[in-house]
């Protein structure tokens, strides 16, 4: 009697012991974020990682980021400047520097029709919350800045990219503690139309001196808020094992 109930005793301990060593294994196969990861997606990741080749979405704009069944914009090119000087358009330059802009990341897209091209832009903050959101607030009522200098990228559709050509832009700033960047875009047209005066009519149903330019703005709105959703990917991405 004695021996069957070690021997049953025994059994219930290499059990016991299997469901620790299984719960351990788990465990370990378990990925943890980690958030301050985010700090370093602009040094740590590789340039074509922060900037995929596509980014678009199930309808065209959010969902499966970088997936290219759903991709609404293709990369044309990544600059090698990081400089903050290079980056960014005059009056946005200046608010970002009194916030201690380190870096600006610029990469350039055109969407399905050829049409359209953006440069879209992660401009890199000293930690924290505050510095990003008040470069997002002084931007407001600035939008006709253009906030991203062009990046024309040769032997492409945006080898004509220039400053003239800029239609419309967005910045914003990312979300969380641990991301301290605002990420800006500017769009324009491939064949370098610029948006002007809406003609007869259509004008009475705008203040005066407002151009043709809400779709220009809305779509660098919508690249923006993908970039957004990709840096939170990445940093999601990032973990400690």
């Amino acid at each position: 009697m004695t021996g069957s109930i070690l021997g049953l005793f025994g059994v219930l301990a290499l059990l016991g012991g299997g469901a620790l060593a299984a719960h351990a294994y788990s465990n370990s196969q378990q990925t943890i974020a980690n958030p301050e990861y985010g700090e370093a997606i602009w040094s740590d990741e590789p340039a074509d990682s922060i900037f995929p080749d596509t980014i678009g979405g199930r309808d065209g704009r959010l969902g499966d980021l970088t997936n290219p069944k759903y991709a609404y914009w293709r990369r044309l090119g990544i600059s090698p400047e990081t400089s903050c000087d290079k980056g960014l358009t005059a009056k946005t330059l200046a608010q970002a520097k009194q916030v201690g802009c380190k870096a600006v990341l610029r990469a350039t897209y055109v969407d399905p029709t050829g049409d359209m091209v953006a440069t879209v832009a992660l401009i890199v903050l000293p930690g924290g919350v505050s510095k990003k959101q008040e470069l997002a607030e002084a931007y407001e009522g600035m939008e006709n800045e253009g906030a991203v200098a062009p990046l024309a990228v040769p032997g492409t559709l945006a080898a004509g990219w220039k400053k003239i050509d800029r239609n419309g832009s967005a910045l914003a700033s990312t979300s969380g503690e641990h991301l301290p960047y605002a990420v800006a875009a500017t769009t324009g047209a491939v064949d370098g139309r610029i948006a002007g005066p809406l003609p007869g009519d259509w004008a009475e149903d705008y203040v005066e001196g407002m151009a043709d330019k809400e779709s220009w703005f809305a779509e660098a709105e919508i690249l923006v808020s993908m970039f957004e959703a990709h840096i939170d990917d990445l940093q999601l991405q990032g973990s400690t094992w």
